[in-house]
């Protein structure tokens, strides 16, 4: 390396400093270590194998998503939404819907909230069962949990291709409703992929939510406290697995959820297990949604015939709209000056909010306890850089 320059050296650092109690060594953690769940590091300060301090170190996948989107016309950027969350691309688009419907007072057809709903919660069902198949994996389960998980994601892609024509990122939602219709045939293809969906988390849960080793490695692990989790702006699993009863699909009813019955799961320690069995849970009540929104979902448009594809222009204002995300509140806030993009955009999203609590969770943990830790904040660096 030359000298001066500010390349950081691809080997990890291990630097002795003096403690009256021992050697403190700093350890960087990345960006290429395989369990940390996207290209981040952790500069992390031990004493042994106990974590000392803890930094969170990100921006290596930033993408200017904000400022590209403020150059780019208000529906040339919902592609770009799906880059943020990418195992999450129907509710990245949902949220930055809502945001521009609000900005434009445009209105959803009823069957278009439905499939918003329909697709939203399958969102959820992918991301939770592979987000637990993830930190298993990072627990040493090598291969089964994980593949378990990931059979029932490829079945809830393959409606996600079926209607969107892409697994990921799929560019689905318009302002005033959604880019199409569900196919001949969808509609019952969800209600069967629903109906078995139990039978999995049935044999998920035999597998690992009692097994020893897993309640040994996860419980009173990474202890994130109640006031805590508040005061740092924590939203989602994590904030529920701490106990706090806040669910923005309780609190808002955006959409149409105030027609559904489900319950909000909550946690009693706030430490990993209660992260891991909080997401188990609102994988059961997502199906309960599914089934309800499945069954009513009603005949009509899917598209509000105010909205404009072409010359959209809404008048000067700002709007903020958000939505409980597999991970958390993801909101968009725009600001328009009645041009073609916005004079404004930013995103508020919930892998980076979350993650700023780690080194709370971490500290007086081996470096083994890091690496779980870390699984169960459910991040996705799309989103954390942006």
């Amino acid at each position: 390396m030359n000298a001066g320059s500010d390349t950081q050296p691809t080997r990890h650092q291990v630097r002795p400093k003096p403690n009256r109690e021992g050697d403190w060594l700093e350890v960087s953690m990345g960006p290429q270590h395989p369990s940390t769940h996207g290209v981040f590091r952790m500069d992390v300060v031990l004493e042994g194998e106990r974590v000392v301090r803890l930094k969170p170190v990100f921006g290596y996948l930033h993408r200017n998503h904000e400022k590209i989107a403020e150059g780019t016309t208000y529906l040339g950027s919902m592609p770009y939404t799906d880059r943020l969350d990418y195992f999450c691309s129907m509710t990245n688009n949902w949220a930055y819907a809502l945001a521009v419907e609000k900005l434009a007072g445009l209105q959803v057809p009823e069957r278009a909230e439905y499939l918003r709903v329909i697709l939203a919660e399958l969102t959820r069902l992918q991301n939770h069962a592979s987000l637990c198949g993830f930190l298993l994996q990072d627990m040493g389960a090598m291969g089964t949990p994980l593949m378990y998980a990931f059979r029932e994601r490829e079945k809830i892609l393959d409606l996600f291709e079926a209607i969107s024509g892409a697994r990921m990122m799929c560019n689905f939602m318009r302002f005033g409703g959604c880019r199409c219709d569900a196919p001949p045939g969808w509609l019952e293809q969800a209600r069967r992929v629903v109906d078995n969906f139990p039978r999995f988390l049935d044999e998920f849960e035999a597998l690992l939510s009692e097994n020893e080793i897993i309640m040994a490695r996860t419980q009173g692990v990474g202890v994130l406290p109640r006031d805590l989790a508040i005061n740092a702006g924590v939203t989602g699993p994590m904030l529920r697995a701490s106990g706090v009863n806040y669910d923005v699909r309780k609190v808002d009813r955006y959409g149409i959820y105030d027609r559904f019955e489900f319950k909000v799961p909550l946690g009693e320690h706030g430490d990993t297990y209660d992260r891991y069995m909080v997401r188990i849970l609102e994988m059961r009540q997502s199906v309960n949604i599914l089934k309800q929104a499945l069954a009513d979902i009603p005949p009509g448009p899917v598209m509000d015939p105010k909205a404009k594809l072409r010359g959209f222009r809404p008048k000067p204002g700002e709007a903020y709209a958000r939505i409980e995300a597999p991970k958390g509140e993801l909101g968009f806030y725009l600001i328009s000056d009645g041009g073609p993009n916005p004079y404004r955009y930013r995103v508020r999203p919930p892998s980076f909010i979350n993650l700023t609590v780690l080194e709370d969770m971490c500290l007086g943990h081996t470096v083994a306890d890091v690496v779980v830790i870390l699984g169960s904040v459910d991040i996705v660096m799309g989103e954390v850089d942006r």
